[in-house]
């Protein structure tokens, strides 16, 4: 069985427009998967349905099994139970996904408290824990602080330390990178490829820049207008895209001349 199966994924508003037309796809149990197309492509909305996250106004119709649950129609009870347990995601600005009122040691301790049961000195122990293994220098004062009082580099490790504390088996990255400084994006990508490669856990990325999804995946679901258009392993869509959205996606990504080398991608 794999890790998430999607099948059929269909997204309605209340006025019946369709936002995501009948998307399939599976992420097997340490596999990387990219969901790549530009905005308004339906990626990030078909990433929120996994979890059960769509905004209000919007239903999501067809069958999504994650690690053996059915989240469509799931109880929010069961749905809270699957959040951080089986499936986390990082969102493109930590933020607004922060709760600014709220200390960083004590939102990184809520998902551990719920799901592992920790308190006390094991719970404090786990925060200082999961903050250094994103590599954040001053582990115990970023606990302390709120989350206005530190970068946007520091603030989005926050949002992969909460993220990686129950040890998920599927993480899901939502342009985890794009509100980031260039200089500081190229070291968020190396680390999120060093953490999933040592946990071995699976991905679903999102993002609307080939040359980021060939970066940390292996294969990629290219959408456009809801619709998956085309899918394959990021080497075989670079080397011989064949639809012509896929094809300008792999033009554009080369024109910004991205620090990856797209000739060199598995």
């Amino acid at each position: 069985m794999s890790l998430l199966d999607v099948r059929g994924l269909t997204v309605r508003t209340t006025d019946d427009r369709v936002l995501v037309d009948d998307l399939s796809f599976t992420v097997e149990r340490g596999e990387r998967l990219g969901l790549i197309g530009e905005s308004g492509s339906g990626k990030s909305l078909s990433t929120l349905a996994v979890l059960g996250l769509l905004p209000a106004g919007m239903t999501a119709t067809g069958s999504i099994e994650l690690a053996g649950t059915q989240i469509v129609g799931a109880s929010d009870k069961r749905l809270t139970a699957v959040r951080g347990r089986d499936a986390a995601i990082v969102f493109q600005e930590p933020l607004t996904a922060l709760d600014p009122l709220m200390r960083v040691g004590r939102q990184i301790a809520e998902p551990l408290a719920r799901h592992i049961g920790l308190k006390g000195a094991a719970l404090r122990d786990a925060v200082r824990d999961a903050l250094t293994q994103v590599r954040m220098p001053d582990p115990e004062r970023v606990a302390r602080a709120f989350p206005h009082e530190i970068s946007g580099g520091q603030r989005q490790r926050v949002a992969l330390a909460m993220a990686l504390a129950c040890a998920p088996a599927l993480l899901i990255a939502d342009e985890p990178t794009t509100a980031l400084d260039v200089s500081v994006q190229a070291e968020m990508l190396d680390l999120v490829d060093a953490l999933v490669r040592e946990r071995r856990m699976a991905v679903l990325f999102v993002s609307h820049d080939l040359a980021v999804v060939a970066r940390v995946t292996d294969r990629a679901v290219v959408m456009k207008d809801g619709r998956a258009v085309e899918e394959g392993t990021v080497g075989d869509l670079i080397r011989s895209p064949q639809q012509e959205y896929t094809k300008a996606l792999v033009a554009s990504a080369r024109k910004l001349e991205s620090a990856l080398d797209l000739r060199s991608a598995p």
